[in-house]
């Protein structure tokens, strides 16, 4: 940020005083605050100094203002050197503020400057007529009406070199000017044909229920999405369960042999094969188990049935 200082000396008015209007005005202004409070009025007053001042603030302004509201002449110059909207140096009658940003150069700003460098001067110079002087200043927010000027406190957008040239003759010879663009077009509408709500779908409905008929099939597609993970995640919790109860089933006990198996490996061929000795009838007939009655058990039995 530049730094801000107050005019020379020999410019300095010997004296400021509010008009009884304003004076009034200021009254109103400061019996807004509480007690103790009044230096919140401070950034108004200083605004109303200026425009009774032919837009900018001097210092018995300044002066003025601290003893209104009674507080130190420091302060109060510290808010006047702070913000740029105090002119702290004599501007012109219609005081230009030219917007230098990025928008507005890249829309042709470079050759509002050179109009105003060749009509009025450099920037702080006020032209020997008294009427105009300018000053660079940062974006005005008016983007895209670009390139575009604050003069005092309207502004003046869309310009073009003609434009701007007609514009400063209108003001230097009193006639009336129309702030706002300067080609034609109201506020901040399309440039060239408008034609954005010319389009029929923005009005029979199919453009709204194209984005319904979008909405309910991406409903549709959730709805089918949580349903399958639903589905999966009851089929993994079955099928764990499943497991788990087999889990906790023991298996039946098994013998270590069978009776099958042990006449299987005790055949003869099986044992000739082994090099052992056949098996000898009484004692196979031994070995075997005793499941058929026998042959004394039979006769009793037939004796006592008979």
């Amino acid at each position: 940020m530049s730094v801000r200082r107050l005019a020379p000396k020999e410019i300095q008015p010997e004296g400021f005083a509010f008009t009884p209007e304003n004076t009034a005005w200021a009254e109103r202004i400061i019996a807004k605050y509480p007690e103790g409070r009044q230096a919140s009025a401070v950034i108004s007053l200083l605004w109303k100094a200026q425009e009774q001042g032919g837009g900018w603030v001097s210092e018995p302004a300044i002066r003025t203002i601290a003893d209104l509201l009674k507080m130190p002449y420091i302060r109060v110059l510290e808010v006047a050197t702070f913000y740029t909207m105090f002119n702290l140096q004599p501007v012109g009658r219609y005081f230009i503020q030219f917007c230098g940003t990025t928008p507005c150069r890249l829309r042709g700003a470079q050759d509002i400057q050179d109009v105003l460098e060749q009509r009025v001067g450099h920037q702080g110079h006020v032209t020997e007529d008294g009427l105009f002087s300018w000053l660079e200043v940062e974006c005005l927010g008016a983007c895209c009406n670009a390139p575009m000027v604050q003069i005092n406190n309207d502004y003046y957008e869309d310009l073009t070199p003609e434009s701007f040239n007609k514009l400063l003759d209108d003001l230097a010879a009193g006639r009336p000017v129309k702030p706002g663009p300067q080609n034609g077009r109201v506020a901040s509408e399309p440039l060239n044909a408008i034609n954005t709500l010319l389009e029929p779908s923005l009005y029979d409905g199919s453009v709204v229920g194209s984005w319904r008929k979008r909405f309910e099939e991406e409903e549709a597609r959730a709805r089918a999405e949580a349903a399958a993970k639903a589905a999966e995640e009851k089929a993994a919790a079955e099928k764990a369960a499943l497991a788990e109860r087999e889990a906790a089933v023991p298996e039946p006990a098994k013998p270590a042999t069978t009776r099958a198996g042990e006449q299987v490996a005790d055949t003869p061929a099986h044992r000739v094969a082994e090099g052992k000795e056949p098996i000898k009838p009484e004692s196979q007939q031994a070995a075997a188990p005793d499941t058929a009655p026998k042959a004394a058990d039979r006769a009793a039995d037939d004796k006592t049935k008979g």
